[in-house]
């Protein structure tokens, strides 16, 4: 039977530590506040929104909601950076995604202050994370490595397969695997023999977006499966779920699995809270 590694449990941790720095920050004189960016009204992007700003006020931290119609304009949203990038008083800057059609995300990203882009999205940042140097590390690929750390305590040489190449997690996780010595291999859905690929990893990276690609034949023993996918499929009753890239219960022989739901999903928001504290720190050298 494969180990369960809790992401809720391991978010809370990191919230508790997040919410000390927030404490000795105050004392100082410095309030951590994130600004959270929402363009329109997609239900689905105002539910993460309020989540984000719930989760702010639950370790102390400042924050600031900015939200704008969906017609709103490309450069009004740009002006609306320009803003918060310019005030002392915020530390961080979150534009909530998908933007509505005719802006442009990438340009709208590319707009906020590297110093307070704690998605780490930046091009200075995604630069600096390819070296190795000091940039704001991206949310989920940051509490991946977090989860990985967990049961794994020497990356060196171990074979690490990526399923999935999106700039948001496939490409910056490969990076950091690098940084630790392990020999990385991404894949996409597209990759052919995939399913031989996998079989050789010591580790597995699912992040295709592709409910329950990763079959239990995919997975030698012993094996550490990170699940990033998240899709809701309904049933033939009719009910509604959310599973995993992974196929969970044909995984009784991996090693350690993150659940879906409560796996890596609970670590970005928590990773999130950590990097506008780490950015309010850096804003004081």
């Amino acid at each position: 039977m494969s180990d369960i590694i809790d992401g809720r449990a391991m978010a809370r941790a990191l919230s508790e530590r997040t919410a000390q720095a927030v404490a000795m920050l105050k004392a100082e004189g410095i309030d951590p506040t994130l600004a959270v960016v929402l363009v329109g009204g997609d239900p689905a992007s105002d539910i993460y929104v309020r989540r984000k700003i719930s989760e702010c006020r639950k370790v102390g931290m400042g924050s600031i909601e900015r939200r704008m119609a969906a017609d709103c304009g490309e450069q009004a949203l740009l002006d609306m950076i320009d803003t918060l990038n310019a005030d002392p008083a915020v530390h961080g800057i979150l534009v909530q995604l998908p933007l509505p059609p005719g802006i442009d995300a990438g340009r709208v990203l590319d707009r906020i202050a590297p110093a307070k882009d704690v998605d780490g999205f930046h091009p200075v940042n995604v630069g600096r994370l390819s070296t190795g140097s000091q940039g704001l590390v991206p949310c989920t690929p940051l509490g991946i490595m977090m989860l990985l750390d967990s049961v794994i305590d020497d990356y060196r040489g171990l074979n690490v397969v990526v399923i999935g190449k999106s700039n948001i997690v496939g490409k910056p996780v490969a990076m950091l695997l690098l940084e630790r010595e392990a020999t990385v291999t991404v894949t996409h859905i597209e990759t052919r023999n995939l399913p031989d690929i996998a079989r050789a990893a010591d580790v597995i990276v699912a992040a295709a977006g592709a409910p329950h690609l990763v079959r239990g034949y995919w997975v030698k023993p012993g094996a550490v499966i990170i699940d990033v996918g998240i899709t809701r499929v309904v049933d033939h009753d009719g009910a509604s779920r959310i599973v995993g890239d992974c196929a969970t219960h044909e995984l009784d022989h991996a090693k350690a699995v993150t659940p879906v739901p409560g796996g890596v999903g609970p670590m970005t928001i928590a990773c999130l809270l950590s990097n506008t504290v780490l950015a309010a720190q850096r804003s004081m050298a």
